[in-house]
């Protein structure tokens, strides 16, 4: 599928990933709306950031997943559409469940109704790898059974199974991305990288995080982008839940001992409850099985293993450390 033909709709588009897709879409010539949550502020986000010339070539839509009829204008128009519009804060889920199925669950729906109503040529939905929960072996491929540790992770796997049933009971071409855990510049700071980057860069020493045993398959952002797009333009996809990660997993602790060393300091971590989950909630470990990916779309990773890592680091930290940048995060503060 060429996606420089027609209209591209990125729903979610002002948030993390969303605003790199656009960016990565623009770029290589696609004709891009981006569907943002509406606000009084007429913010859009992290797109209000991104590079004028690219934001220029974007067409702004502010709308809301929840609302089918704002959904069905939205794509009206549109050949391909790459759904992200999600609640995804995990700590947040355990507060306010209702609120992941309104967005998630019933977001998805409309998405996928509107898709079949007005004859979308692809729909990429965006999943988690923490549908997977902890894993009952590694690398973790497609099969691997699904385990809800969190109302996220249930939300999410609900939202996954009602694309794909869209495919087998309307032939809707519904493709599911699974991202493993993505990082870099524009990343909420309720992420363990950008925490750890933003504590160091305002002077602190002792890092406060939850657990660091957990082992997580990091993926640079602008990878993750262009696996999706990857995913959209394969018609092998269709119907299929496709991986995307780097097949590495670290844990957090090795993480944090990574950034320390390429920021030059030294660190001690200090458990903060608030930031433990619950138990039975934690996921062990993640790391992902690729070769899916490989073998529809062609797509790998280019930051993979150690040095991958290290490099994507090493990008994002130059990120955050930027003054303007930082000023945009309150280091000092746990946002759930």
């Amino acid at each position: 599928m060429n996606l420089t033909d027609g209209t591209i709709l990125v729903t979610g588009a002002e948030g993390f990933i969303g605003s790199h897709l656009v960016e990565a879409l623009v770029r290589r010539g696609s004709n891009v709306r981006a569907m943002v949550l509406y606000n009084s502020f007429n913010s859009w986000g992290w797109l209000d950031s991104i590079d004028p010339a690219v934001r220029d070539r974007v067409e702004i839509v502010m709308s809301d997943v929840r609302d089918p009829g704002a959904v069905e204008e939205a794509v009206t128009g549109c050949r391909v559409i790459f759904h992200l519009a999600a609640l995804i804060a995990i700590p947040y889920s355990y507060r306010a469940p209702d609120s992941y199925v309104d967005t998630n669950v019933r977001g998805t729906l409309n998405i996928v109704q509107a898709a079949r109503k007005l004859g979308v040529e692809k729909v990429v939905h965006t999943s988690t790898s923490e549908v997977y929960g902890s894993a009952k072996y590694v690398p973790i491929d497609e099969a691997h059974p699904l385990q809800p540790q969190s109302p996220y992770s249930a939300s999410k796997i609900a939202a996954d199974q009602m694309a794909l049933s869209f495919f087998h009971a309307f032939k809707t071409p519904v493709a599911v991305c699974r991202p493993f855990n993505t990082f870099g510049p524009r990343q909420s700071n309720r992420a363990v990288i950008p925490t750890v980057i933003t504590q160091i860069a305002s002077g602190a020493r002792t890092i406060r995080l939850g657990s660091t045993e957990p082992r997580r398959d990091f993926t640079y952002a602008e990878d993750t982008a262009e696996g999706m797009i990857a995913v959209a333009e394969s018609d092998a996809t269709v119907g299929r839940t496709v991986n995307l990660g780097t097949g590495f997993d670290a844990s957090i602790g090795e993480t944090v001992g990574m950034i320390s060393e390429i920021m030059g300091a030294e660190v001690e971590i200090e458990t903060d409850p608030q930031r433990v989950r619950p138990e039975g909630s934690e996921v062990d470990r993640l790391c992902a099985d690729n070769r899916l990916a490989r073998e529809l779309t062609g797509w790998e990773p280019e930051l993979a293993g150690p040095e991958g890592l290290r490099e994507g680091l090493s990008r994002t930290i130059d990120w955050f450390t930027d003054p303007a940048n930082l000023a945009l995060y309150k280091a000092d503060q746990y946002v759930v």
